[in-house]
């Protein structure tokens, strides 16, 4: 049954910055940093040149193969992965870390967005085939933002000393973590099969990568998801050749600062680029690599390298070699026949950064779509809304500016002083007058106090609100409480809340609504009512 929606531009909504709205408008500052259109893309286009580029198609499947070894696959994926072996088969990609429980809300909504597009595509350019990916960042070492994940207004934190990627650490723990999760959640008619499906996941599997993978092929397997975990030497054996250029020659760094020079003429840049943006990858560390003369080392370790002994190290054991953001997307686009990417705005950010990378090493950049964003509000939220007159973009207002508004809008009283600061400004005015008649010094001390009244009615109008606002108790309290549940702590509910608390209520149909309601290529924030 289809969900009632609306929509409010991203750059009405007052939670995405300059950078996002200019990107999807195709602002002229912005727009030489991308190759193709985020809204009215040339996918034929985009095609050709990946088609030129040299593909690595058996190396890929084989790794997948070998990845998901083991595992129940569905037909969709099977199916997928094998198509992959296919030249006219092409990629569309997002990537996130492998956050515990899968972190935010809007991880499920880019993958679901990347079923959506792959799906479009098929049907829009039948002679070709578009396969969706989920590229696991699984060597990402910020476990401050990987290790936790917010439910119903709880946090519930990973208490582990272990370092390094996160997705090589063992989930250690999590026994007690999922019952954590199970008393957060509470009842709901898919609560007992998602907690065995947390426990499959976690605790038969020796560390976070391999859970993740799991957890998602068993969540989106169905719509034939392949989910690509980069830390094998099977495919950083194919970056090699960049990864040789960057310790030798570091060529990224100046070129990547000639953009950032560029943009931030008018906008914040996201990521800075290091004189190597490589990391030294163990079972147990990330840490950096740096040149000092005619010697390679790595920080906090004692690992360090000749010439010669770096290049044994990087033939040998690629998968030591670890990129950051400015290579990561390279990375990417070095092993996939990908076409397009989705992130977020953040990410979409980094990526602007990278175009003449690309170019230089002449790897086809993708088509950038910005990730689809949702509000859900529940029906109870509705319905308090319809009492209080509100619809819920009005919730998109700043929280006290909303309950001024309110209660302006519906008070009797002339709450608003615009006739006592004209009378105000009006007295002074002739007060000025014959200031300078009797003496021209007397000036100053009228404007002084000229600025004393206003402040004086200020402080009046300020406190006339504040007791109006009492007579509108219950409605403003209301707001609070709607902005309280519809937006936790301040942000977007995306961006704080987890899948499962609607994934208890309505198991994988979630997905299936989510998936109904997904424009892949839009520059329009949902919000969807659900019953």
């Amino acid at each position: 049954m289809e969900q009632p929606v609306s929509n409010i531009p991203y750059s009405k909504t007052g939670y995405f910055n300059q950078l996002v709205a200019d990107f999807l408008a195709e602002h002229p500052h912005l727009r030489p940093f991308y190759k193709y259109s985020p809204v009215k893309p040339d996918f034929e286009a985009v095609i050709k040149a990946k088609k030129a580029f040299p593909q690595h198609r058996e190396e890929l499947v084989n790794a997948l193969r070998g990845q998901y070894e083991g595992l129940q696959i569905a037909p969709a994926v099977q199916e997928n992965i094998d198509s992959l072996l296919d030249q006219n088969t092409f990629t569309i990609t997002t990537a996130h870390q492998p956050n515990i429980f899968t972190g935010y809300l809007y991880f499920a909504y880019k993958i679901l967005q990347t079923i959506k597009l792959s799906g479009n595509l098929k049907t829009e350019y039948p002679r070709y085939n578009f396969v969706p990916v989920y590229y696991m960042g699984s060597e990402d070492a910020d476990l401050d933002e990987l290790g936790h994940v917010y439910i119903d207004g709880k946090t519930i934190n990973w208490p582990t000393s272990q370092q390094g990627a996160v997705g090589r650490m063992a989930p250690e723990g999590f026994e007690e973590l999922i019952e954590q999760v199970k008393n957060a959640l509470g009842y709901g008619e898919h609560t007992e099969e998602l907690v065995q499906l947390l426990k499959r996941s976690y605790l038969e599997h020796e560390n976070i990568q391999e859970g993740t993978l799991y957890l998602v092929n068993e969540l989106f397997g169905r719509y034939g998801l392949i989910v690509l975990v980069p830390d094998n030497p099977l495919l950083k054996q194919l970056f090699i050749p960049v990864m040789r250029d960057e310790l030798f020659n570091q060529h990224s760094h100046r070129i990547v600062n000639n953009t950032i020079e560029e943009l931030s003429r008018h906008y914040k840049v996201q990521a800075n680029p290091r004189e190597i943006n490589l990391f030294y990858l163990t079972p147990t560390a990330r840490e950096r690599i740096v040149r000092i003369g005619d010697t390679w080392k790595v920080l906090h370790m004692p690992v360090e390298f000749t010439a010669d002994t770096l290049e044994q190290e990087l033939n040998r054991h690629p998968e030591r070699f670890s990129p950051n953001v400015i290579l990561r997307g390279m990375l990417q686009e070095t092993i996939l026949p990908n076409i397009a990417f989705i992130g977020g705005g953040g990410e979409i950010a980094y990526w602007l950064e990278l175009q003449d990378l690309f170019n230089h090493y002449q790897v086809p950049y993708p088509v950038l779509i910005l990730r689809n964003s949702f509000l859900l509000a529940d029906d109870a939220s509705r319905q308090r809304l319809d009492k209080l007159g509100l619809s819920v973009t009005d919730l998109f207002e700043e929280t006290e500016s909303l309950v001024n508004s309110f209660v302006l809008k519906h008070t009797n009283a002339a709450l608003v002083l615009k006739d006592e600061y004209a009378a105000v400004e009006k007295l002074f005015d002739d007060l000025l007058l014959k200031a300078r008649d009797i003496d021209v010094t007397l000036e100053a001390t009228v404007a002084s106090e000229r600025i004393k009244a206003v402040k004086s009615v200020g402080k009046l109008e300020h406190k006339f609100l504040r007791a109006e606002k009492k007579k509108f108790a219950w409605q403003t309290e209301q707001i609070r409480q709607l902005k309280k549940r519809l937006f936790p702590a301040n942000s977007l509910q995306e961006r704080k809340e987890n899948f499962m608390p609607w994934y208890v209520q309505r198991g994988p149909a979630f997905f299936d609504l989510l998936l109904e309601n997904i424009e892949p290529l839009s520059d329009q924030f949902k919000i969807i009512y659900l019953k």
